[in-house]
């Protein structure tokens, strides 16, 4: 099995390094559809209950990741077999060190600010100087994409011809955007993986890594950004595992 079920969605379970293989061998697919990659979480699948786009961009993933402890703790609870939580982050960096292996990839960033896209680059220009940016596009924001902003960013993304497009605008818009435009896009890899932005720019501080070993990566967040934060904690974790027993009972 490549998949487990959670909830109706199939989540990965061929681990951090197969995941990235399976999004490298559609670079070499000249012309296929393009690789979709999203993260699954507990409050993003609570709230794709309730958003028919958001859940169809979710199942429709290509690699959906098990990004939160509570997915893996879900696996567990169902019988199902063992997850190992891969955060959108650590796929990121490993995409990173693959393309460096490949000898180098072209990127393009979809989100954030100008300020935020500027510091990814900086960063990426240091620590892996085959990977090209290819192009940066700062959306507006705004609730909604009019019609004229989607095609000014899928003109955008395929004048650069990138190899991967990275896209950072946080769920669920981001993967129902991806959705939309996906047959628009001509690209073989697209990564929807919101505060990963911010995470790599140094905009905001990633948790220790012996903290995200020990599936605790939330809490400094949730302390960090308690008004933000605090109803995927206090309210999507308790109704997801509730949901999660009920499939569980049958």
């Amino acid at each position: 099995m490549t998949t487990v079920d959670i909830l109706g969605y199939p989540v990965s379970n061929r681990g951090q390094r197969a995941d990235v293989d399976t999004a490298c061998r559609r670079l070499d697919e000249p012309g296929a559809r393009p690789c979709t990659v999203a993260c699954a979480n507990p409050h993003s699948l609570v709230v794709a209950a309730a958003d028919p786009p958001f859940a169809a961009a979710l199942r429709n993933a290509d690699i959906l990741l098990p990004d939160g402890a509570g997915i893996v703790l879900a696996a567990r609870l169902l019988g199902r077999p063992p997850l190992r939580r891969v955060a959108g982050m650590d796929f990121f960096l490993a995409m990173n060190a693959q393309a460096e292996a490949r000898g180098g990839l072209r990127y393009f960033f979809l989100g954030a600010s100008e300020a935020v896209l500027d510091l990814i680059a900086a960063r990426l220009a240091r620590e892996n100087p085959r990977i090209t940016v290819c192009g940066t596009y700062a959306p507006p924001f705004t609730a909604a994409f009019s019609e004229a902003d989607s095609a000014a960013m899928v003109a955008a993304v395929n004048a650069a011809k990138p190899d991967v497009l990275w896209v950072g605008m946080t769920a669920p818009k981001q993967e129902t955007w991806i959705e939309a435009h996906r047959g628009a896009l001509r690209v073989p890899v697209i990564g929807a993986i919101g505060a990963v932005f911010d995470f790599y720019a140094g905009t905001r501080k990633r948790a220790p890594q012996w903290v995200c070993d020990l599936g605790l990566e939330w809490l400094p967040r949730l302390l960090r950004e308690p008004g933000r934060l605090w109803r995927r904690n206090v309210i999507s974790t308790p109704v997801f595992l509730a949901r999660v027993l009920k499939q569980r009972l049958g």
